[in-house]
């Protein structure tokens, strides 16, 4: 009999050892727990890598179009300019040109002065036609008779004593009609001014 105890006690004794087994694997489980606390601890560093990259990216988007409306801005300016310097070309060769044809019609009155009378219709056709251009052309005379004198548009080539009771400063005589478009003047009045 003692046998037979012996035997479950031995049958007894491996289950008993089966059970330490099996609860030695359960201790290295616990290690586990930290395992699980660092890809939560690099998820957190990831997301703050990808939040800086995304603030990178921003910051970089942010100056390229900076960049881009600087760029912009300075192209619509240098269009702007070169428009403007391409019209005012156009418009200073257009006043040299028309330069040389004031004398024609300072000819043409002088011309009606001295005239007889059928001449003198033929020269107000030929003058008619030349204002005419000039007033498409968008050009206005300077004729400052009677005038206060303004040296913008003027320039005294003669100056005379002012009469009794007329005031100095004024524009006496004109020798030479003056010309202008817009606020530039085209060619200056020479004029006669009281003193």
């Amino acid at each position: 009999m003692s046998e037979e105890i012996k035997e479950p006690a031995e049958k007894g004794a491996e289950p008993a050892a089966e059970t330490a087994e099996q609860a030695q694997p359960a201790e290295p489980a616990k290690p586990a727990e930290p395992a699980q606390a660092e890809p939560q601890h690099e998820h957190h560093a990831k997301h703050e890598k990808l939040k800086a990259e995304l603030e990178k990216a921003k910051a970089e988007a942010a100056d390229y179009k900076d960049k881009w409306m600087r760029s912009a801005a300075e192209f619509d300016n240098f269009r702007k300019r070169n428009e403007q310097t391409r019209r005012n070309a156009y418009l200073d060769g257009k006043a040299d040109v028309l330069l040389k044809i004031f004398p024609v019609g300072d000819n043409l009155e002088r011309a009606l002065l001295t005239c007889d009378e059928q001449t003198k219709k033929g020269i107000e056709l030929v003058l008619r036609s030349f204002k005419k251009l000039l007033e498409e052309e968008g050009i206005e005379e300077i004729d400052p008779k009677d005038e206060e004198f303004d040296p913008a548009f003027c320039e005294a080539i003669m100056s005379e004593p002012a009469a009794e009771g007329v005031e100095p400063g004024y524009v006496k005589e004109v020798f030479l009609k003056g010309y202008k478009r817009g606020d530039k003047v085209l060619r200056f009045a020479q004029v006669k001014v009281t003193t």
